[in-house]
């Protein structure tokens, strides 16, 4: 008797990466993608009506974040098993996404090789992050947390998009058409960022951000 396929759920807001996803996935013998979805309130229902045993996220969407997608599922259906498939540097974001209930992150240059690895990982019970985010997690736990504060430790997960957002020129304007959310919503975001990075003004806080994001691009 053949065993029943894993159901794989995809959210990302770019159609053709669900689709080249869906075509990866969907070569296995033992998978099956059962959705798709480009938003979270999409993915939400989604996930309710066919109940995936994995989903496959990105962070960036408009609206809500994927990883506020992850926490809120995981509240309702804690059996669902999530991996990140991002752009964003894994040693940015791969701690929140193992906080917010994420079993593994694959960065998306990596996905071809990766991303069949992963879900076989976290189906398995395991989790599936790179050694590098393996090393930093173990440093942590030994050292404890008396590192220096940082842009993405001190940042709750909306507040380190905005920053991104910020550094990758985007005007509060466009900031709020993106993530979906009031004009006012993204001035006190950027309010409470000033704070916590101890900035005098949107300026100082705009070019910190350019800084910042310049200093995360590859070399």
């Amino acid at each position: 008797m053949m065993q029943p396929k894993i159901k794989i759920l995809l959210v990302d807001d770019h159609p053709l990466v669900r689709e080249w996803l869906a075509n990866l996935i969907n070569e296995e013998p033992d998978f099956e993608v059962s959705g798709q979805a480009g938003t979270t309130p999409e993915a939400m229902g989604l996930i309710a009506m066919c109940m995936p045993q994995v989903v496959v996220v990105d962070i960036s969407m408009e609206g809500a974040s994927g990883l506020a997608l992850i926490k809120d599922v995981k509240a309702a259906h804690p059996k669902v098993n999530f991996i990140v498939l991002s752009m964003h540097d894994e040693l940015i974001y791969a701690e929140r996404a193992m906080r917010a209930g994420a079993a593994g992150y694959v960065m998306k240059r990596d996905a071809t090789d990766k991303v069949l690895s992963a879900i076989r990982t976290v189906m398995q019970g395991g989790l599936y992050y790179s050694n590098a985010v393996n090393a930093k997690l173990a440093q942590k736990l030994v050292q404890g947390t008396g590192e220096p504060p940082t842009v993405i430790t001190v940042l709750s997960d909306r507040e380190l998009e905005v920053f991104q957002l910020l550094g990758r020129g985007y005007t509060t304007r466009q900031i709020s058409e993106q993530l979906n959310v009031g004009f006012k919503t993204v001035h006190v975001y950027c309010s409470r960022i000033k704070d916590k990075l101890s900035l005098a003004n949107i300026n100082e806080l705009v070019f910190q951000a350019v800084r910042w994001h310049e200093s995360q691009q590859p070399r």
